[in-house]
């Protein structure tokens, strides 16, 4: 079977073709690049690898092409990598690996092309496509890669027990490739995984999480996130998460299942959205649920601050997960925080003052938090559904017209504390404290209008509750 050749890439691949023989070097793209391609997926990274010196093949390469790139080499991986065009094009000398049980970090030697097919991780990774003259495009397919893409299957090229035990990596990898490509995984290759689940404890928690982050970027990442819990991969990586599945029943009340609604959630908002951090919102919105959770023999389960829980487990959680502490953090620990708010908006009449403050609290956020919340809606009754539906329409109208009233998205008060010191001639102190509270709640409550001559008004009049005497007057007549 020959490799159907693009016309955009026949130039590159015929230059590759050249280099190689001058140096004499069978070489062959490996993996990723065919799979998608036979797939009809577009792909940007192309894995060249030649029985010799991919870093010389690379080097010589670099000096025929226009704008001539820059090599990067890597010695201690004996790989070298340049980009050309929108390509970013590897290189490497073909080789074959054995491992130590303590490590996935394999030993390396030089090997044929059957052995770098041998040494990869599944079948539709592991087709090859010849850069010879004597058989340019010819597609080299040991290990029956073709007929896997085919019936949409994900399999181990060697027995799952020897792949996933090399490198325990490839267990994550197979799951995020059954979720991104919507391919079953063998059954015999799920049990590999399965058996050999523990291995995972020996792979840096920063790789398992790239792996993670593809999954909950996929389509659909319930499905790999139902074939962790499946395998038992998920109770090692993020033992929080597999928490929250099952159901308790007491005197006949039972509690929904917050696995399996978090992960309707993660795909009713993925439908809307492929930012990361708001989908690592909808992960950890109810993650505090199993330690809030209590029966109350009236009104059956409840989960009582499981959203302020969740905000101050949301630190730990992105710690252990080597995710980074630092702004995205906090903007998944606010939506977990202001989560049930436009819910409960819904179940009471909606004031003008809880919806100021919801503005005030969310900021820029608001449209990010309205999304989760829609998400959250889950019911297998239709009815219950389009009810809430209706209601959280209503609310966000209000919200819409309260902000375009009150200008209040990422609003600070008209009267900064500066100010009020040197109003009053004070010292900072609790009294400045008092009077900015005051300032804002009123504004909030809609006391006063959102102005700086209404607030610096009131501002007078709580001083003087304070016993504070005007010192300078700020009027802007």
């Amino acid at each position: 079977m020959v490799f159907n050749i693009r016309p955009h890439e026949r130039k590159i691949f015929k230059l590759i073709e050249q280099t190689a023989e001058e140096l004499g070097y069978p070489t062959y793209v490996v993996g990723g690049y065919v799979r998608d391609r036979l797939l009809g997926r577009n792909s940007k990274d192309m894995d060249i690898v030649c029985i010799g010196s991919g870093i010389r093949l690379a080097e010589h390469l670099a000096l025929k092409l226009r704008p001539r790139p820059r090599v990067a080499v890597y010695r201690r991986f004996g790989t070298a990598m340049l980009k050309h065009k929108d390509l970013e094009i590897e290189f490497v000398g073909a080789r074959k690996e054995s491992y130590r049980s303590d490590s996935r970090k394999p030993t390396v030697e030089e090997g044929t092309l059957e052995d770098d097919q041998n040494r990869r991780d599944f079948t539709i990774n592991a087709l090859a496509v010849s850069l010879n003259t004597s058989n340019f495009g010819e597609i080299i397919d040991p290990f029956k890669g073709i007929y896997d893409l085919e019936r949409k299957i994900i399999r181990t090229p060697l027995e799952p027990g020897k792949t996933f035990s090399d490198d325990p990596l490839r267990m994550m990898r197979a799951i995020r490739f059954s979720t991104q490509l919507g391919f079953d995984i063998l059954p015999e290759t799920l049990v590999g995984i399965k058996e050999h689940k523990n291995r995972i404890n020996i792979v840096s928690v920063e790789r398992i999480l790239i792996e993670l982050n593809k999954i909950i970027l996929a389509d659909t990442p319930s499905v790999g996130f139902k074939l962790l819990f499946d395998t038992g991969l998920l109770h090692l990586i993020f033992p929080k998460l597999a928490e929250l599945q099952g159901v308790e029943i007491r005197n006949g009340k039972g509690h929904k299942d917050n696995f399996y609604h978090t992960l309707e959630v993660l795909d009713n908002l993925s439908k809307k959205t492929d930012d990361l951090w708001l989908r690592w919102a909808a992960i950890m919105h109810d993650i505090a649920k199993p330690p809030t959770k209590r029966f109350d023999p009236k009104h059956g389960w409840t989960f009582h601050g499981h959203e302020a829980l969740g905000a101050a487990m949301t630190p730990r959680i992105f710690k252990k997960l080597r995710l980074p502490l630092d702004s995205k953090m906090k903007y998944v620990q606010k939506l977990v925080r202001l989560h049930l708010r436009p819910i409960s908006l819904t179940k009471e009449n909606i004031t003008d003052s809880a919806v100021r403050r919801l503005l005030f609290e969310a900021g820029d956020d608001i449209d990010d938090l309205m999304l989760l919340c829609e998400a959250d809606i889950t019911s297998k009754n239709p009815k219950k559904v389009k009810r809430y539906l209706e209601n959280y329409k209503i609310v966000k109208e209000r919200i819409q017209a309260v902000e375009e009233k009150d200008q209040l998205r990422n609003w600070q008060p008209p009267i900064s504390g500066e100010l009020i010191m040197l109003t009053f001639n004070i010292p900072p102190s609790r009294e400045v404290g008092t009077i900015k509270t005051a300032i804002r709640e009123a504004i909030l409550d809609g006391d006063i209008p959102n102005e700086y001559d209404a607030a610096y008004q009131f501002m007078i009049e709580r001083g003087k509750e304070l016993g504070l005497k005007e010192q300078l007057s700020n009027s802007t007549d």
